[in-house]
């Protein structure tokens, strides 16, 4: 029986985290375990960043690795754990493996994850020299609690166990092309771990779950997958699925999201399967038995079987261990991988995260400033999502969110916790309708209605006396009264008009996050939520410190389309019949007055772009790497049946000036959960300048050129 997991691991949290990683390894054991592997990095936690350059950080690790193993709690099962190790003066990325109180090896990362979110070489090397190991010297406290052991060893080897070859890799491992994984199974190595950090994205799971299956489809094997899954201190939200799988199939997965901090997934294998599959596939026989020169091997010591319990083996988890091996005949079958629909995703990633974040910043709640638009009532549902999950995880009977809802909630000590997820809202969630005399009584009543069926404490009030003093004490200074453009006012006074109310929302929103819990009687502050999405925020449509500005943002990294896709998923996935009546609205700022003969104020209108054609261009600048003339050209093929080459030519230059004058947004937008492939965001992801030409002389002449040849050819296809 091997074991995986799932843990919802912290960064620099070296106590809470080797408490999760001593609970899973004592579920392992109870399931009759003999081999455990856990996430990348989980002593210190995947998301230390610069910190990892701190030499604290790895001594911190070492004393946590000396913890676990005085702790008894690796006797009679093999441990694989993460954690970084400094060897001959540099640091690695490592795969810790330890029997008892043996250290049996140091396997250094060979591959570094080195784009989009992660920037591993900041921090580590890879260890160069494939194959080979040598002696590493243990640090004098692992030498005290591992009976005298002063060296082990250190490097790309194997361990051998009495029945089984075993050997690890590590997450950014398994998405290389020359992938570790197949040149250990023509070496004969039946067993391959992957201790994993690997963040969640929008349909991202199938994609790793392919190459999970694929690492043993081609040459058999038994491959263990672990990950963190939580947020661990940043805009990620590690997404577990910890998985089993055997010759090419699943056999055992654990859940994407969930509020649980330790997931244990097991499964019995049958090593026999593996053999027979190898055996049986004549082009990895000749492969195999060209291996010149294997990686090393370490024998486990004391004497270790995967499949029987050692003669050290204390009785209890020999008993464990032989019901396990006794079922051999009922080995774990394959299954079909759950992967869910991405408006599952955009519910339970982020409340996963919401839920996070909230109990580790002492934070007694969330305040969402909701307009009755898309965008904020997406937001609205998360956090009822995430109520919903707190709910059902207690009345499951998890103790640590038990004690986290208490505290958040400011449950007294006797007092029974909320069954009901809209009590348990009202309690820690609070919207806010800022209205003013361009708002209408359609958008207040959306709001008012969704915050009734999520449960939210709701306030409704007019900004209109803010607004109006801003205005009047810009009069007494310059002498000047701007006026919007429906009352004969400039672009400029418009748009300033606009931006004056937009921030006084968000003026008002930190001030009431601050002091509503002390108005109700209650102890605490809340976090501001943005709701500002990853299209807006690529097209800069959004004030600068206005409601986009926030303490965290769970939808600023999911575009429009996947935004209404869940509304309407929602309205009965999650009970809010509400956001169906959003989803059918037009999109509208409601910053300008209603001007009789006009169209009112639409926010596709605004921007001078779709939605979906935002999504276009979203994924063409970052995902496909196109810049102006390129997207042009490649727009311009897309659009051929839709519209002339020039109106796809200027379509594409307004987007690019646009994305130039307002790119200087990104350096302040609120960090966001990251769930698209081509956020703008400016801190990690997205590194680009902020001032740009914004005429782009050099590329937009080049496109007039195409166009007008594209245009050409069209006329003269027409003779």
């Amino acid at each position: 029986c091997l074991a995986t997991c799932n843990l919802n691991q912290w960064a620099l949290d070296f106590e809470g985290n080797l408490k999760r990683i001593v609970e899973s390894i004592k579920i392992a054991k109870e399931k009759g375990s003999t081999y455990r592997v856990g996430p990348e990095l989980e002593i210190p936690g995947y998301g230390c960043e610069d910190h990892f350059l701190e030499l604290d950080t790895v001594t911190h690790s070492w004393e946590a690795l000396a913890s676990l193993i005085e702790s008894g709690v690796t006797k009679d099962i093999l441990c694989d754990v993460g954690m970084p190790v400094i060897h001959r003066g540099v640091m690695y990325n490592c795969r810790v493996l330890i029997y008892g109180n043996n250290v049996l090896l140091i396997r250094p990362k060979l591959h570094l994850a080195n784009d989009g979110n992660y920037r591993e070489p900041r921090y580590f090397a890879t260890w160069k020299r494939e194959g080979e190991a040598e002696p590493h010297a243990l640090p004098a406290n692992l030498v005290a609690v591992c009976g005298g052991q002063r060296e082990t060893t250190f490097g790309d080897a194997v361990l051998c166990a009495d029945d089984a070859l075993i050997a690890p890799e590590t997450c950014e491992e398994l998405f290389t092309p020359r992938a570790p994984h197949i040149d250990l199974a023509l070496q004969g190595v039946e067993v391959i771990s992957n201790g994993s950090g690997s963040h969640h994205q929008l349909r991202k799971l199938s994609q790793r779950l392919d190459l999970i299956k694929n690492a043993t489809a081609k040459a058999g094997g038994v491959y263990l997958y672990a990950n963190q899954r939580g947020c661990d201190g940043g805009r990620l939200y590690y997404d577990g699925c910890a998985c089993i799988a055997v010759n090419g199939e699943i056999v055992a997965q654990g859940a994407q999201f969930g509020l649980k901090d330790v997931e244990v997934v097991t499964a019995t294998v049958d090593l026999d399967q593996v053999v027979s599959y190898r055996c049986a596939v004549s082009s990895l026989r000749e492969q195999a038995s060209c291996t010149t020169k294997p990686r090393p091997q370490v024998r486990i010591s004391p004497p270790f079987s995967l499949t029987s319990p050692s003669p050290f083996t204390s009785p209890a988890a020999a008993a464990a261990v032989a019901l396990a091996a006794s079922a051999v005949e009922g080995s774990a079958q394959p299954i079909k991988p759950y992967v869910p629909l991405p408006e599952e995703e955009i519910a339970y990633g982020p409340a996963s995260w919401l839920w996070d974040y909230l109990r580790r910043s002492g934070g007694s709640g969330y305040l969402v400033p909701l307009s009755g638009g898309a965008d904020s009532a997406a937001t609205a549902a998360i956090v009822a999502a995430m109520c919903q999950l707190v709910v059902e995880a207690v009345a499951a009977g998890d103790v640590q969110v038990a004690a986290d809802m208490r505290r958040i909630g400011n449950y007294g000590t006797d007092e029974v916790l909320d069954s009901d997820p809209k009590q348990f809202a009202n309690r820690i969630f609070v919207t806010l309708y800022m209205g003013t005399v361009n708002s209408s009584a359609e958008t207040r009543r959306r709001s008012e209605s969704l915050a009734g069926e999520i449960g939210a404490y709701h306030l409704s009030f007019a900004i209109d006396s803010v607004v109006s003093a801003i205005v009047s004490l810009f009069q007494v200074v310059t002498g000047k009264l701007p006026r919007f453009r429906a009352h004969g006012g400039s672009g400029a006074e418009n748009l300033a008009l606009q931006n004056i109310q937009a921030r006084c929302r968000m003026v008002l929103a930190f001030l009431m996050a601050q002091l509503v819990n002390w108005c109700r009687g209650r102890p605490g502050f809340l976090l501001v939520l943005g709701s500002a999405n990853v299209d807006e925020c690529l097209r800069g449509y959004l004030t600068k410190y206005d409601c986009s500005s926030a303490d965290i943002n769970p939808i600023g990294a999911i575009s429009k389309e996947d935004l209404r896709r869940f509304l309407v998923w929602g309205s009965k996935a999650l009970g809010l019949p509400s956001l169906m009546s959003v989803v059918e609205a037009e999109p509208t700022a409601e910053l300008e007055p209603f001007e009789e003969g006009r169209k009112p104020q639409n926010d596709e209108d605004d921007m001078g772009v779709s939605y979906p054609d935002l999504s276009i261009f979203g994924r063409l600048r970052k995902i496909q790497r196109l810049g102006p003339v390129g997207m042009a050209r490649h727009c311009i093929a897309l659009w051929k049946d839709r519209m002339s080459p020039s109106a796809a030519a200027a379509k594409v230059k307004h987007f690019f000036t646009y994305y130039a004058i307002n790119r200087h947004k990104a350096t302040v937008i609120t960090p966001a959960y990251h769930a698209e492939s081509y956020s703008p965001d400016d801190n990690r992801f997205d590194h680009r300048p902020f001032l740009y030409n914004v005429r782009w002389p050099w590329q937009y002449k080049q496109i007039d050129q195409i166009a007008a040849e594209a245009e050409a050819r069209l006329a003269k296809d027409k003779l």
